[in-house]
């Protein structure tokens, strides 16, 4: 081995590492492309989405698969066995009013279940760093004390005091008719309930299309079960009732299912009638926020007096466009350097790239050493003759032979790592018996060609000293892995 290190550290070079990869392992040649992801697939809020984000549910479908089953069936059944009897014996224009009904129906139910009801998107950490951080100045709070955040502001709405409320999960101040739905885990815009039956919340942006269907859905009923009757009177007439139940099983199917539907779905549609009319809200009638109980002077500010002009504004204004942006692109955060504190270096991707970017430098460290450490080793290793054989843990016979002692070798080039060097003179501690002999520089050692010239003796020494080189470095590749290893 030459004396300043050499083997398979000699031709070891350093590659930069790139500061701005994504990994610190990662090569700065073999970058990963990171596909651009969608806001959808990251939403806080307990919703299902398809078709790449345009279409918008909650968790919970089941109900609204069972009002899709429902309307199917029925209005099926419908026009499978009554409209060609009805079409024959009153008028055609009866399956084509019931289509059009059905096609209302099953649009505006669609319409409702796969919008976004009005989401109001949550706020960013640093947003909600800066409403607490006014919250504080606001409650004048100390950094000793400790004072919960007020949970409602006020605000004045056509004279009306209204408060606004405070939203832990979403952290802001949800606006005027908002509210947090349990279900979704969002705060909707003009919330006006969770409807199972269409799978959906049913908020500002979605309000019209749910009492559009709610409405077309009691027509058509309507319009089915009394079709349906009027079919089984028409055939008990000419056959009898029994013979016409037999005759017609579905339209027996079809009244039950419209008889006990009817009922509910024509009250849902009358009620919110009513509330269109008074431009209030199911969440807001529910709790009595404009009820005249809690006062003379309580009244709904958000009606414009009359019937006409609140149904055209829930009806007929315009729809405001999504604030969640569902589908927009999620940008990356731009990087911010952090400083270090108290002079401790700071723990995350530049610490890694940088012990990343010392490990050739501890290599060459427990290189550096291993050789001083296995140097007396080599020189106090008795001579041996041609004849005898040198065993090792076995003293040898014959002096030492000092002309082919050798210096320690040279230092890598690079600082090596003290923390390693300490680390590795603990476990590789040198023995009291080579404490006496006296090493030579680089300078003064001679080199390989002139030491080894000369007799068959020195040859045979040569060798000798090469075996146990060749041993040193086997042990000293082994505590080099462990080094890699504790390393990493």
């Amino acid at each position: 081995m030459p004396p300043g290190g050499g083997g398979p550290m000699k031709d070891c070079e350093y590659s930069q590492i790139s500061t701005h990869s994504s990994s610190p392992m990662e090569s700065p040649h073999k970058k990963k492309k990171i596909a651009a992801r969608r806001k959808w697939e990251v939403f806080p809020g307990r919703n299902k989405f398809f078709c790449n984000g345009r279409i918008m549910m909650a968790r919970q479908t089941g109900v609204f698969y069972l009002t899709l089953v429902l309307i199917l069936v029925t209005s099926g059944l419908f026009f499978a066995f009554d409209c060609p009897y009805l079409a024959v014996k009153i008028t055609p224009a009866i399956p084509v009013v019931g289509g059009i009904l059905f096609f209302f129906v099953m649009g505006t139910l669609l319409r409702t279940s796969f919008s976004d009801p009005g989401v109001l998107p949550r706020a960013t950490p640093d947003e909600a760093a800066d409403l607490e951080r006014q919250i504080d100045i606001a409650n004048g709070t100390s950094s000793g004390g400790y004072r919960p955040p007020p949970r409602t502001k006020e605000v004045i709405i056509n004279g009306q005091t209204v408060k606004l409320k405070y939203c832990f999960t979403c952290k802001i101040f949800r606006p005027p008719r908002a509210s947090h739905c349990s279900l979704c885990d969002n705060c909707v815009e003009r919330f006006d309930h969770h409807c199972p039956w269409v799978g959906n919340c049913v908020g500002k942006r979605n309000y019209r299309f749910f009492y559009m269907f709610i409405l077309s859905l009691s027509f058509l009923t309507v319009f089915i079960f009394a079709f349906v009757i009027t079919h089984v009177i028409l055939r008990s007439q000419q056959a009898g009732f029994l013979n016409a139940l037999k005759d017609s099983p579905a339209s027996v199917l079809e009244a039950v299912v419209c008889f006990f539907s009817v009922w509910s779905i024509v009250g849902l549609s009358g009620f919110h009638t009513y509330l269109i009319s008074s431009n209030q809200t199911t969440n807001e009638d529910i709790k009595g926020s404009w009820s005249n109980k809690r006062g003379k002077e309580n009244y709904n500010p958000y009606s414009y007096g009359n019937i006409f002009t609140n149904c055209c504004v829930a009806l007929c204004g315009p729809i405001s466009p999504s604030l969640i942006d569902r589908r927009g692109y999620i940008q990356p955060d731009t990087p911010q350097p952090a400083a270090p504190s108290n002079g401790m270096a700071t723990y995350g991707a530049t610490q890694s790239q940088s012990d990343m970017c010392d490990q050739d430098q501890c290599i060459q460290s427990t290189k550096f050493v291993l050789q001083a450490a296995a140097t007396p080793l080599l020189q106090s290793e008795p001579s041996l003759t041609s004849d005898e054989l040198h065993l090792p843990g076995k003293p040898g016979l014959g002096t030492p032979c000092a002309s082919l002692t050798l210096g320690p070798p040279t230092p890598p080039s690079s600082m090596p790592n003290l923390a390693a060097e300490a680390a590795l003179t603990d476990i590789l501690p040198l023995k009291d018996e080579h404490v006496g002999h006296q090493f030579l520089t680089p300078d003064e050692a001679p080199s390989p060609p002139t030491m080894l010239a000369g007799s068959p003796l020195a040859h045979s020494r040569t060798m000798h000293v090469l075996g146990l080189a060749s041993q040193d470095s086997l042990h000293e590749d082994s505590v080099r892995g462990l080094v890699k290893l504790s390393s990493v």
